[in-house]
């Protein structure tokens, strides 16, 4: 009977797909962090920066801090936050191909919001690697402040802190991370303490920048600079009509209606 048990787990063995090999972190410009190994991303091409309009303040703030981590310089933890479209993970990815295209030694690893569990092995894959790191966490938020107290230890304080040459770069569409709205327990426990905790989180990033939902001539500004930089004709009722039937304007659907109008131009982008 053990023969047969150890014959049978063998062949299952032998059926199953090999470890992945983990991709050279000092190679690839951007990784994703999958079943806790490194694994270069297929495809990393950003936008350019200068494409990204209307968010310029943003966009000076973010690129020097990436230039100072990627110098090995005291850098800053980032949180993005704000309205849906608005070019937060847009601008991360941009700043980090500027970052590379200087010849600064940085990579980004894009790391999945369920994975936080898993950033230890993270830190310590990377920890020795002569490079620096962008820590991507793209679209963040906590059911509850409890959630997020993992991630404020690694932050700050915690035992595994991440190491000095990497920052964690969060985007959300949440100011604090973790819902405002208290439930009647926690109103009734202490409204203040839980207002405390829910910034206990945010307060952890040394750099908080936020977007904002883009009125009428900021989104034409960004449909004509998409348009002008793909060499194609630029009509602003055009552009304001598909945004109306999108029901909202932002970068995203700005760039939405680009990619259509040159879809009708014949053109490839």
């Amino acid at each position: 009977m053990d023969d047969a048990l150890t014959r049978i787990a063998a062949a299952l063995e032998r059926l199953s797909p090999p470890p992945r090999a983990a991709a050279d972190p000092l190679v690839a410009p951007a990784y994703v962090w999958r079943d806790d190994v490194l694994v270069a991303a297929r495809h990393f091409s950003p936008l350019p920066l200068d494409l990204l309009h209307g968010v310029e303040a943003q966009k000076e703030a973010l690129l020097a801090n990436l230039q100072r981590l990627a110098a090995r310089h005291a850098a800053q933890d980032v949180l993005l936050w704000g309205a849906r479209g608005t070019g937060k993970s847009a601008l991360v990815k941009a700043s980090v191909a500027a970052v590379q295209a200087a010849g600064g030694a940085l990579a980004l690893i894009e790391v999945a919001a369920d994975r936080l569990a898993t950033l230890p092995r993270l830190f310590d894959t990377i920890a020795g690697v002569d490079r620096a790191f962008v820590l991507f966490l793209d679209d963040l938020g906590f059911d509850a402040v409890g959630d997020a107290r993992a991630l404020r230890s690694l932050l700050e304080g915690g035992a595994e802190a991440r190491p000095a040459n990497a920052r964690l770069v969060v985007t959300s569409n949440q100011r604090h991370l973790v819902p405002r709205d208290m439930g009647a327990q926690e109103r009734a426990v202490n409204a203040r303490d839980v207002a405390d905790d829910q910034l206990a989180l945010a307060d952890r990033f040394g750099l908080s920048l936020g977007f904002h939902v883009v009125d009428q001539e900021h989104y034409l500004g960004i449909v004509r600079g998409y348009a002008e930089a793909h060499a194609l004709p630029f009509d602003a009722a055009d552009a304001v009509q598909w945004a109306t039937r999108r029901g909202s304007r932002s970068g995203r659907v700005a760039w939405q209606y680009v990619v259509d109008l040159a879809g009708r131009e014949g053109r490839a982008l």
